[in-house]
């Protein structure tokens, strides 16, 4: 058996030592993101959307730091951009619900009164569905950054 060693903080158990599991990781990492968006685009008519979006594209950042280790996702995102993602994903949920009671209508009858009332519909749900997709992300990366960063 091979040696177990203490890991820096906020490395992983293997930071790219097995050339078949970055090679596997390199492949998989495009797919899980499309798929992710795949997932959360077509959420509004179909199964899925924006917390299973947010869910695969949040486990394919956490397979990347587990394969390629904390200093290279700290390139890719920044616990301010995942923030910042988690702040949006909110602020559109709740503009998008406060639009239609300006309007006099309940909150998120996704009433715009711009468009017919079916497009009006898709349209909300759409951004709203985006918003959570946001903030589940977010929030599922932070705390799996929280507990990785943690000492043993």
């Amino acid at each position: 058996m091979g040696e177990v060693r203490k890991m820096p903080r906020g490395e992983c158990v293997v930071p790219g030592s097995n050339p078949a599991l970055r090679s596997a990781a390199t492949v998989m990492l495009p797919v899980m993101i499309l798929y992710g968006l795949y997932v959360q685009v077509h959420g509004d008519y179909s199964p899925g959307g924006g917390f299973q979006g947010g869910v695969i594209v949040a486990s394919a950042l956490v397979l990347y730091h587990m394969v390629f280790g904390a200093a290279q996702v700290s390139r890719v995102v920044s616990a301010s951009f995942l923030q910042g993602m988690g702040a949006t994903g909110l602020l559109l949920y709740i503009v998008t619900g406060a639009a239609s009671t300006i309007l006099g209508k309940s909150f998120l009858s996704y009433f715009f009164a711009v468009l017919d009332a079916v497009s009006e519909q898709k349209l909300g749900i759409f951004i709203v569905e985006l918003g959570v997709g946001l903030v589940v992300c977010g929030s599922m990366v932070s705390i799996y950054f929280d507990f990785a960063s943690r000492e043993k």
